[in-house]
């Protein structure tokens, strides 16, 4: 299969203190990984690589082309971004937030076009935040606030969408519907990539990424036993991964 996503010998100092130590992977185009991990792993500090958000040493390409060679523009139109503790203006209205993922298919002052609109709308709707177009970010829950930023990066229609905990403030149901998503982008051909601490729905993506200390420590299908026990090897074996019901469910390790 063709690679969406590749990393040659990536490395990342943050504060003067490597964080990321040489890590190469690929990540196939039209599929689901999900980075997992403790705290401290590197696993948004990888993803921030893969997204040309921090300098780094090593290379990066999209779609076997150089990262470096992207232009700021043209990434904006190939990356859907979900960041960590993303935020934005209280004042400004929930519409006009996910309009904001439609800035790189826009010409300077231009108006947003009949296709943006219909993004944008598509978006709200799919993240059941439609109702709150007209209202301000301020007037929103965390969860709420969640799903329209979710809703900006599903509005750029991009063939790559990184998220980073995407789940944070989501109370289950939404959670199932995040996955419904995630599921509907794979079917379009986009190539998803998340940051999960939530191990029961990361183990739902084809492949995962697990990481420890700064460095890759496996790279596997998501249902495979190789993957499932290095995972519960980076968390110390306090944790079992266990089949219930044609599923895989995290239980604590019981001494």
């Amino acid at each position: 299969m063709s690679a969406a996503l590749q990393a040659q010998d990536v490395r990342v100092a943050l504060g003067g203190r490597e964080v990321l130590h040489g890590v190469s992977l690929r990540m196939a185009a039209g599929r689901w990984t999900s980075v997992v991990g403790p705290n401290g792993a590197g696993k948004s500090t990888l993803l921030k690589a893969l997204s040309g958000l921090l300098p780094m040493q090593g290379q990066v390409h999209w779609f076997d082309q150089p990262l470096a060679s992207i232009g700021r523009r043209e990434r904006g139109r190939q990356l859907s971004w979900l960041g960590q503790g993303e935020g934005a203006s209280d004042d400004l209205r929930v519409s006009d937030v996910v309009m904001l993922g439609r800035l790189p298919f826009q010409d300077w002052l231009s108006p947003p076009s009949a296709l943006d609109q219909q993004m944008v709308a598509s978006a709200l709707k799919a993240t059941q935040a439609w109702d709150w177009r007209e209202r301000t970010l301020g007037q929103l829950s965390g969860g709420e606030r969640q799903r329209v930023l979710l809703a900006r990066a599903l509005a750029v229609n991009a063939p790559l969408m990184l998220m980073d905990e995407p789940l944070a403030n989501l109370d289950p149901p939404h959670q199932v519907d995040w996955l419904e998503q995630v599921h509907c982008l794979l079917a379009q051909g986009t190539t998803v990539v998340s940051v999960l601490h939530e191990i029961g729905m990361a183990l739902h993506a084809d492949d995962i990424v697990v990481m420890r200390e700064g460095q890759l420590v496996h790279h596997g299908a998501g249902r495979d036993a190789a993957t499932h026990t290095a995972i519960e090897s980076v968390f110390d074996r306090r944790i079992r991964i266990h089949a219930l019901e044609g599923q895989w469910v995290v239980l604590p390790r019981v001494a």
